[in-house]
């Protein structure tokens, strides 16, 4: 587990097996995140990162993204999981999301919450890495 290097950090629930890849965390107002880690079949070195809400008031849209002012809190505790992950994981070398918009949204389209993501990358990826991001797809791959 790291040493948390940014504010407002909200109490991780790491898994009991660091393979599992599957973290969760409340926020103060009570939403229940999950943070999962999905190793892609043909490159197992190449990982999918989804993250959301899990609450059932959301009527079983699992990653429907909530913003109850707690935006900043949620997004710097999802660094500090990427991080522990990327630690426990070394050998991980590509690492993908999307930003998953509204419905009427066009997900070619660079989306608000892309926006934000963007703005956490640095946080996350040192200069080792590169980022590529089309529409509300991000690809981040470490440099050769």
């Amino acid at each position: 587990m790291t040493t948390s290097s940014y504010n407002n950090i909200l109490s991780i629930e790491y898994p009991g097996i660091p393979s599992a890849g599957v973290y969760y965390f409340n926020t103060h107002s009570g939403l229940r995140y999950e943070v999962r880690f999905g190793r892609l079949q043909e490159n197992i070195l190449h990982s999918n990162i989804v993250f959301g809400v899990i609450n059932d008031e959301f009527d079983g849209e699992e990653y429907i993204a909530t913003n109850k002012g707690e935006v900043y809190q949620v997004m710097n505790t999802i660094v500090e999981i990427i991080k522990n992950y990327m630690l426990e994981h070394p050998k991980v070398n590509i690492y993908e999301f999307n930003a998953i918009g509204r419905e009427n949204e066009d997900n070619s389209v660079e989306n608000g919450r892309m926006v934000l993501y963007k703005r956490f990358l640095p946080k996350i990826f040192d200069a080792n890495w590169k980022y590529k991001i089309e529409g509300n797809f991000a690809l981040v791959t470490k440099k050769q």
